[in-house]
């Protein structure tokens, strides 16, 4: 038998049917088709498999068959409870059809996403759902060129080249800015992100509608960009919000990250939230609700968002794939307001 690394032997499937007495194919039945297999011989491989410890390829098996049993997931950041939920999603509907997940992190740079997407190409999964880094689109077109169906994941696709599944940013970020309004705030911060992420450009966009909305100059919104989307950045916007003259009343962030780390500078400079200021996040991660201020945030369905997508893909990729048609999936956020915003004092 070959040697695995180390000295010890690894069995084949050849040296399985020499210890039993049956035939390879015997062998092969039992592992893949095991009602071919009468329960006496069944049970005598599967004893001799035990014994010498043999594991099948299933790589050399995918090889045989054509197919992968592999999706590939990629998403901007696994540090963001929000994508975690996403990957729950996927990788539910997953294990109910037989697959697994093979989940990567971008990190929001589109050089990372690359090479991820590279690798997908390179394990040859069944499938993809990507959520793009990449403002230009030139990776997922890239990717495109090998034949590998993918979903777009938190964006709608403008392109008929596959599925999307994405939740509905512009009327996310009208909602928290509405709701501000609404308390009688009328000089707001925007404590955004990386500007090319599609995500941040349209809960901008739905911020400033809502203003408009109310007859207010978009000025009233002042922006804080930040390098990334964590609690980090979110600490360094919070630093530079205290530094604006005059201060916001109202901070609306680009997710709950963001807002959890503003909320913790507000608080080490004595800030009283919401008392001096309201702050609304974007999300409605778990957190959110047990911060040292309950979050006011714009939830989104994370884990509805990762099984939708899953289950696109499983249709393009299943046994009744010729029938599938791509689909644009857009769905509803809501406005789950806490402790952290409240009307301003004052306000009529």
């Amino acid at each position: 038998m070959p040697e695995r690394p180390g000295g010890r032997s690894t069995a084949g499937i050849k040296d399985v049917a020499r210890v039993a007495g049956v035939s390879v194919g015997t062998v092969s039945n039992v592992l893949n088709q095991p009602h071919r297999v009468s329960e006496p011989t069944r049970r005598h491989v599967q004893q001799v498999i035990a014994r010498l410890g043999y594991v099948r390829s299933e790589y050399a098996r995918q090889l045989r068959a054509g197919r992968s049993r592999m999706l590939g997931l990629l998403v901007l950041d696994m540090g963001n409870p929000f994508f975690v939920d996403v990957a729950r999603g996927v990788e539910r509907a997953a294990r109910d059809a037989g697959l697994g997940v093979m989940v990567c992190n971008s990190g929001q740079d589109p050089a990372e996403e690359g090479e991820y997407l590279s690798l997908f190409a390179e394990q040859r999964v069944r499938g993809a759902l990507i959520t793009p880094a990449d403002p230009s689109g030139s990776t997922l077109r890239d990717f495109r060129r090998h034949g590998i169906p993918y979903v777009v994941v938190d964006r709608v696709a403008g392109d008929e080249e596959g599925c999307s599944v994405a939740v509905d940013d512009v009327s996310g970020g009208a909602l928290a800015v509405r709701h501000l309004v609404a308390g009688g705030h009328r000089s707001l911060a925007f404590v955004s992100g990386p500007p090319h992420l599609r995500q941040v450009q349209d809960r901008r966009e739905g911020a400033r509608k809502a203003l408009a909305e109310a007859g207010l100059p978009d000025t009233l919104l002042r922006e804080l960009p930040t390098g990334r989307l964590d609690v980090a950045a979110g600490r360094d916007a919070g630093a530079r919000l205290l530094g604006l003259s005059p201060r916001p009343t109202a901070v609306f962030c680009a997710n709950d990250l963001l807002a959890l780390g503003v909320l913790q500078t507000l608080y080490a400079a004595g800030v009283r939230v919401p008392e001096d200021l309201s702050i609304v996040g974007y999300d409605d991660i778990e957190f959110a609700s047990a911060a040292t201020v309950p979050l006011t945030s714009v939830r989104r369905p994370a884990l509805t968002l990762g099984t939708i997508a899953a289950e696109l893909l499983l249709q393009e990729t299943g046994e009744r794939a010729a029938a599938h048609r791509h689909q644009h999936v857009v769905l509803r956020p809501e406005l789950v307001v806490r402790g952290s915003s409240a009307r301003r004092p004052g306000a009529g």
